[in-house]
């Protein structure tokens, strides 16, 4: 009892830090690090060792051996596909075949003369594009460049526009987003296999009810706000600038080519031949590199314009893989005190069951997430508990895991401070809180589909 107190106690220190916007890596690092302290002083007969780690010898060292032991393990691992993935959509902006495949989606949905339908299928587009586009936040500048004064100029509100913006990564898809890569980790299978059988499924559910969420809501709050709908042509949407160089319409393909990759060469087609996502990616950029060395004919800066790729690798490191290991420490810190033993003992003594309890975890990720306004940090704090929360109840992780990796970005979208919806706040001209307005029934629809289709499906 003494140790779950003391736990909870440094876990809402650490929350309340994280909301005051202190930097949410020090703060885990902290905290994994006083847990393991506290273990070790006052709890011996707990180890504190990493995994199948051996002692330094000292006690005192083996804390910060720990950390180390979480790093090397993180990065040679689930960090390693986070950073490819950060590097090649780095690479892919760069040479805007991002650009090129929302130009290719977007097209089409023109030609319908209903803006308010449009507004709605566009969201499933551009949830479709997140599979291929991993970063939210890059998705939404770019839908923000492209598809957003289509919307306009179609007839409805600019917060109406923005808001579905805003939702375009509701679910982080696909394998090449780095939170289903760790629940892939923690499920023990493989990304494509995760994302194909287990996301897809809950995924199209949640997509048809959110998109008919978003054209009624749209609606109701252009009305209230006395939005007159007034329809102009659609053509030439395309920003003038640097950002409206031309690209050739092949590019559009290249963003999806490492997905398609990672499938096809899977148990789900071919299983002879096995690709994991950082070769995908790899082979993504030299086919893009190769591309642009034909367009462009120019080999030195082709060369040049390929070092983007590992700088968004750091960048990854930097803002997401550091992440990811301090939320290890924090979390392997909560297990080594005893703290998730004991909430199992007490939820398992109280009579919840399995799917209470995951309803409790998914629950638990996305306040973080609305609090934090990141669904990584909200994943990566709580998605380590989720494995040994299954074992106790002797059922399969994945089922716990994909609403809470799900939740993470149905949390981010309701956020008034995270960076996306900010983001899309300036472009619809109003405050992030009308925004959230907005975006709150589509997304409270989304999530109990997603905990209805979860427990229905699996």
């Amino acid at each position: 009892m003494t140790a779950f107190v003391i736990a909870i106690v440094i876990t809402i220190i650490a929350a309340w830090l994280i909301i005051k916007n202190f930097q949410p890596q020090t703060v885990l690092l902290l905290a994994g690090l006083s847990l393991l302290t506290i273990t070790a002083v006052f709890y011996p007969e707990n180890s504190i060792l990493y995994g199948k780690a051996t002692s330094t010898g000292s006690t005192w060292l083996d804390i910060f051996t720990f950390a180390k032991d979480s790093l090397s393990t993180q990065i040679a691992g689930i960090g390693l596909i986070i950073m490819a993935a950060g590097g090649f959509a780095s690479y892919m902006d760069h040479i805007k075949a991002s650009n090129a495949m929302v130009n290719v989606c977007i097209r089409p949905l023109q030609i319908i003369k209903a803006p308010y339908v449009i507004l709605a299928v566009g969201y499933i587009c551009a949830q479709l594009l997140h599979v291929a586009i991993s970063s939210a936040a890059g998705l939404a500048m770019m839908l923000l460049v492209t598809f957003f004064p289509v919307l306009v100029r179609l007839g409805v509100s600019k917060a109406a526009a923005a808001a579905m913006i805003g939702l375009c990564a509701f679910m982080d898809l696909g394998p090449a987003v780095g939170t289903a890569n760790l629940a892939a980790k923690h499920a023990g299978m493989e990304a494509a296999v995760y994302f194909a059988h287990y996301q897809m499924p809950v995924a199209v559910a949640v997509m048809l009810v959110v998109s008919v969420l978003i054209f009624f809501t749209a609606k109701y709050y252009d009305k209230k706000e006395g939005h007159v709908m007034t329809s102009q042509t659609a053509d030439d949407t395309t920003p003038q600038g640097e950002d409206s160089e031309k690209v050739p319409g092949l590019y559009a393909f290249l963003p999806v080519f490492p997905v398609i990759l990672v499938l096809v060469f899977s148990p789900l087609v071919i299983s002879t031949i096995k690709i994991d996502v950082v070769t995908a990616m790899i082979a993504g950029t030299m086919l893009a590199f190769v591309c642009e060395l034909f367009v462009k004919r120019d080999f030195r800066g082709c060369c040049k314009g390929v070092q983007v790729f590992f700088k968004g690798m750091g960048g990854m490191f930097t803002s997401v893989v550091s992440l990811l290991v301090c939320a290890d420490i924090y979390a392997q810190g909560m297990q080594k005190i005893g703290a998730v033993d004991y909430l199992l003992e007490m939820v398992q003594n109280a009579g919840f069951g399995f799917a209470s309890m995951t309803v409790v975890m998914t629950l638990l990720v996305g306040i973080t997430a609305v609090l934090t306004g990141s669904g990584v940090a909200a994943f990566f704090s709580f998605s380590g508990m989720a494995p040994a929360i299954a074992t106790k109840f002797g059922e399969s992780a994945v089922h716990m895991i994909l609403p809470m990796q799900l939740m993470a970005g149905m949390g981010r979208s309701i956020s008034p401070v995270a960076g996306i919806i900010i983001a899309v706040s300036k472009a619809g001209e109003c405050s992030p809180f009308m925004i959230v307005r907005r975006t709150l029934i589509p997304a409270l629809g989304g999530m109990l589909t997603m905990l209805l289709a979860n427990y229905l499906l699996f």
